[in-house]
């Protein structure tokens, strides 16, 4: 089992950027599909952004698609997301979370099919 602590959140203004890391421990991420994904109050979990294991496939949210980066170190065992142009409905909670199984058309968004998560971190933005 990965142990993943987020990093990098915090309150900013529309407009701005935030960078967000996801770091492991307890197992190398070269071997996990890796996501984001955030959680609003009152909502359902939220896919936002999957990365293949050599970053050579990546998703994202219709939300977040043009705004929002993910990449990944393996050296490091980091995972990153860049989120440019925030804007207030971006305020969530924002985990990390691996996965084994190859990302697929059907299921990358689905927050089941991912294993071991973080405890989040808050992202706030005002308007």
């Amino acid at each position: 089992q990965v142990q993943l602590v987020e990093s990098g959140g915090g309150l900013v203004q529309a407009g701005d950027s935030l960078e967000l890391a996801c770091a492991a421990s307890g197992g190398a991420i070269s071997d996990y599909r890796m996501a984001w994904f955030r959680q609003a109050p009152g909502k359902e979990r939220e896919f936002v952004a999957a990365i293949s294991r050599q970053s050579v496939s990546k998703y994202y949210g219709d939300s977040v698609k043009g705004r929002f980066t993910i990449s990944r170190d393996n050296a490091k065992n980091l995972v990153y997301l860049q989120m440019n142009n925030l804007n207030p409905e971006d305020t969530a909670v924002y985990y990390c979370a691996t996965r084994t199984s190859i990302l697929d058309s059907r299921t990358y968004y689905i927050p089941n099919r991912y294993a071991d998560w973080g405890q989040g971190t808050q992202v706030t933005v005002s308007s």
